[in-house]
């Protein structure tokens, strides 16, 4: 019975070291390409890779999870022989990563609980969560499944839903004034609501070889528009005072 049981431990120790050479193949490859050929590496062929090292990693925990696989939680691994010199078999076999088995380094090595610390401070938060009344740690379940739903409502709704609200709301959101806009089509339409201007009437010539542009100061007169005596038609004669500026040669600034 016990030669069976080393015979199954044997075979799945070797079942074992050959999928994690296969994974470490893998990873070694994947490394490679990431540190010289990341020039010309395309995200497909990352994908592959990616997709590659997660198989294998299935495969092994499928391995491990097989009935006909015998525990190693069971077995226990005890040093024989703790050297601090350095010994070329073990770091033949461990790839220069244990040149030597010392004191100092069979602890990590061999340890199956975690860091004394990483330990405390797993005791400490187990003590946190027993503090916690089950009403308590229910609700507080309860509310953060809820906002949980909500950011995954959020989420998975798509952003087309999204888009036809906000244009029914910019549709139904008026951009004018029906008010002023009838103000203004009235006023250019029918000239409602505008002030009286007044009649236009000539104006009166300046100087000869001065123009407005010539001009510097202004000055006011006031012109007298009447009608010419014997004007045909019968025209009533107009008395309407019209202020006209008239230009200075004097104020000119760029005057010789």
């Amino acid at each position: 019975m016990q030669q069976r049981e080393e015979k199954q431990l044997e075979a799945a120790v070797d079942s074992l070291l050959s999928r994690v050479a296969h994974l470490k193949s893998a990873l070694h490859n994947f490394i490679y390409k990431l540190e010289n050929d990341f020039e010309r590496l395309e995200w497909p062929s990352v994908l592959d890779n990616f997709a590659l090292v997660s198989g294998q990693l299935n495969t092994i925990n499928k391995l491990l999870r097989n009935e006909k696989t015998p525990s190693f939680r069971n077995q226990v691994i005890i040093p024989l022989e703790l050297s601090p010199d350095r010994d070329d078999e073990l770091a033949k076999l461990t790839e220069q990563r244990v040149p030597v088995f010392s004191h100092e380094i069979v602890p990590d090595h061999l340890r199956t609980k975690p860091d004394p610390e990483v330990e405390e401070q797993e005791k400490q938060l187990s003590a946190e969560a027993a503090r916690i009344g089950p009403e308590v740690a229910q609700k507080q379940i309860q509310t953060l499944n809820k906002l949980c739903s909500n950011l995954l409502e959020k989420l998975n709704n798509p952003r087309d839903d999204r888009d036809p609200e906000s244009a029914a709301m910019r549709q139904n959101k008026a951009s004018f004034n029906p008010g002023d806009t009838m103000a203004l089509v009235g006023a250019v339409a029918f000239g409602k609501g505008l002030s009286k201007c007044r009649p236009p009437g000539p104006v009166a010539s300046g100087h000869p070889g001065q123009g407005p542009m010539m001009s510097g100061g202004p000055t006011l007169q006031q012109v007298t528009i009447g009608g010419a005596p014997g004007q045909p038609g019968g025209k009533i004669p107009s008395s309407i005072k019209t202020n006209i500026k008239s230009a200075s040669g004097s104020m000119h600034p760029y005057n010789r």
